[in-house]
This record gives C-alpha cells, sequence and structure tokens, in this order.
C-alpha cells in the first residue's frame, strides 16, 4: 500500500496534500486559541487557514476534474474571503450593511 501511495505521489498529489494540512491545521489553530482563552473563540488565523487550504483544493480539484469536489471547495473558498473581508471591515470601523447587523 505505501509503495502504490508513494508511485502516485506527483506534483500535484503532494500539492493537494499540503493544501489538505493547512485546511485541518485551522482546526488545530482554533483549539489552541480556545484553551487559552478558555472559551471558545474563532481566531484570525483560522479563517486564513481556511482560506489557503480551501483555495489550494480547489486548484487541486480543477486539475484533477472532480466537480464534485470543485463545487464544495469553491463555495467555501467564498465564504471564507467574505468573511476576512467583514472582520478587516468591522477593523477600520467602515459602516456596517443592515445584514451584518441583524445578527
Amino acid at each position: 500500500m505505501l509503495d502504490e501511495l508513494v508511485r502516485k505521489l506527483d506534483f500535484w498529489a503532494a500539492f493537494g496534500l499540503v493544501a489538505q494540512l493547512a485546511f485541518t491545521a485551522r482546526f488545530v489553530v482554533q483549539w489552541i486559541a480556545s484553551e487559552r482563552a478558555k472559551r471558545s473563540v474563532v481566531p484570525l488565523a483560522f479563517w486564513y487557514f481556511s482560506l489557503f487550504g480551501s483555495t489550494g483544493l480547489l486548484l487541486y480539484a480543477i486539475v484533477r476534474a472532480d466537480p464534485i469536489f470543485i463545487l464544495g471547495q469553491g463555495l467555501g473558498s467564498f465564504i471564507y474571503l467574505r468573511n476576512l473581508t467583514l472582520i478587516y471591515r468591522e477593523r477600520r470601523g467602515g459602516p456596517a450593511t443592515q445584514e451584518e447587523t441583524a445578527t
């Protein structure tokens, strides 16, 4: 089994693996931040790991021509980017839209 894994490990497989590790690391980052705060928190790094991992996996899925994976990661990348936009808008003191103040 290990021989087959090594044989199939081309550039894109290695790229996809790194992207998946970045995507998974977001949970480790969130867990550590929550433990330190002694409450559940979602640190800014969580959203960056989410965006970078998801975008990397989306690129991997496009190269591998996997439509299901493309749809799933494409939507996620949009959501992570939107969350980062909202965070930076709030930090700049920018105007909130009605949807943002409704929650």
